[in-house]
């Protein structure tokens, strides 16, 4: 066997692999809903997709290093003029520097059509947070069940009883949803819906005093969905707040065109629908 060839078909297989890997993490849901649905492609969890691509990528670079070492006469050919003299600012090399700078300039300034690519990211990880559903808050799934239950405003006897109930085993108020799911072959996700008790199963949630993680990237309509709002109440409200928002955009987006935080647009809508509920509430 030669290593010159062992070197360069490792490096191509590699790099085939880290492509499939590349697309699959460019897909796959927000870290908190794949790990709260257990998502999966081809029995492979977003995490072991993760430990995947890095180990494959540091399989590329190393690889691609010893080929450089086998191939190094004709790199150093592409550094040279036609005198043959060894020169690094060949025109060669002075265009590949300007596209790796535009590459990485017009990503960081997020011009078009740079800020596509990202866009169509925050779309499917926006699709998989709708199909999968989000969690109570980040990381829930490593949450005891007291402790969940306790944060949820959920009777936690009663939870461990409807678990057992719905015919799920090793239930005890220490151990974690990520173990439980694990154990009984099923989610965190479905675990948590068996906890809630009938009438609040389909309820919307409460407003929580701090935003959920991924709540930046909901529309308003979908952010009130979520909690039961009403729409044109809310935005009413956040008007009145020199808040310009459509039902379409994204609190990142209302945030951005009115000069401040997704939080800050997430507590203006908290506040408007606080007010509102006081003022619909009669006096005892």
């Amino acid at each position: 066997m030669k290593i010159r060839k062992i070197t360069s078909l490792t490096a191509l297989l590699s790099f085939v692999f880290m492509v499939v890997s590349s697309i699959v993490l460019f897909v796959v849901p927000q870290g908190r809903v794949a790990y709260w649905a257990d998502w999966r492609l081809w029995g492979l969890s977003k995490e072991q997709w993760g430990e995947l691509h890095i180990n494959l990528g540091l399989l590329f670079l190393v690889a691609l290093a010893v080929h450089i070492y086998y191939n190094w006469k004709p790199v150093t050919a592409y550094l040279k003029d036609r005198a043959k003299q060894l020169k690094v600012l060949t025109p060669e090399f002075n265009a590949a520097l300007v596209l790796v700078i535009l590459f990485s300039v017009g990503t960081l300034l997020g011009l078009p059509p740079f800020s596509g690519v990202q866009a169509l990211n925050d779309a499917f990880k926006t699709a998989g947070a709708e199909k999968y559903g989000e969690p109570p808050y980040g990381h829930a799934e490593l949450s005891t069940l007291q402790a969940l239950a306790k944060n949820t405003g959920i009777n936690v006897p009663d939870a461990l009883q409807r678990l057992r109930d719905s015919g799920f085993t090793g239930i005890a108020p220490d151990r974690s949803l990520a173990e439980l799911a694990a154990e009984n072959q099923t989610t965190p996700q479905r675990l948590y819906e068996a906890m809630k008790p009938p009438a609040a199963a389909n309820a919307p949630m409460a407003m929580p005093d701090m935003p959920p993680p991924g709540t930046g990237s909901l529309t308003l309509v979908d952010l009130c969905r979520r909690y039961g709002l009403d729409m044109g109440a809310v935005a009413a409200g956040l008007d009145e707040r020199n808040i310009a928002a459509a039902e379409g955009q994204t609190l990142k987006e209302i945030a951005a065109a009115a000069g401040m935080g997704p939080a800050e647009v997430y507590e203006a809508v908290r506040a408007v629908w606080s007010l509102k509920e006081k003022v619909s509430t009669p006096w005892n």
